[in-house]
């Protein structure tokens, strides 16, 4: 069954919000290094545990796009 145009792009952003949270964690993680090199262990640790968090909700957001794929989510006409 083929998607509908509204749930392509349902799709997709959520794909993209996913490869976003993806590249925003190893962009932050490199910025949590040279915190910790510079001295601000503290504010480094912060940041990491932060971006602790990112895999978990990155993988939750590929599998709602799988689901809209699968045709289990959609979006609906706005009322």
């Amino acid at each position: 069954m083929a998607l509908t145009k509204p749930n392509q792009q349902l799709r997709r952003d959520l794909k993209e919000a996913a490869a976003l949270l993806k590249w925003s964690g190893v962009d932050l993680m490199k910025m949590a290094v040279r915190l910790s090199e510079a001295g601000f262990e503290s504010d480094a640790r912060e940041l990491l545990t932060i971006i602790s968090g990112f895999p978990d909700v990155e993988d939750k957001l590929t599998g709602y796009a799988d689901e809209v794929k699968a045709g289990r989510i959609g979006r609906g006409k706005a009322q």
